[in-house]
């Protein structure tokens, strides 16, 4: 069953699913600067964009193009980023 999830006013969109091994989401974010929350570990993986984000402990922003993931402990937040629409894939562990 597919669920959708709507964030920060409908900038950013996802629908969730199950995949062979582990629960995902696929999403689209709109430009602009969020704070992202996790309750499990995420991989996220950006599929079409650039997005560049800000991880927990981290002082310096990274970014991630077309093909390039990171990786967020559970229960933490990262900030996001991003000047065009940018797709993503995201598991959680």
């Amino acid at each position: 069953m597919l669920k959708v999830n709507e964030y920060f006013d409908g900038k950013a969109k996802s629908i969730a699913f199950q995949t062979s091994s582990l629960p995902a989401t696929v999403g689209v974010i709109s430009p602009g600067e969020y704070e992202f929350g996790t309750s499990k570990k995420e991989t996220m993986t950006v599929i079409s964009g650039v997005l560049t984000v800000l991880l927990p402990g981290m002082e310096e922003w990274m970014t991630y193009g077309s093909g390039e993931f990171f990786e967020v402990a559970g229960q933490a937040s990262f900030k996001a980023r991003t000047d065009i629409d940018t797709a993503y894939l995201c598991t959680y562990e």
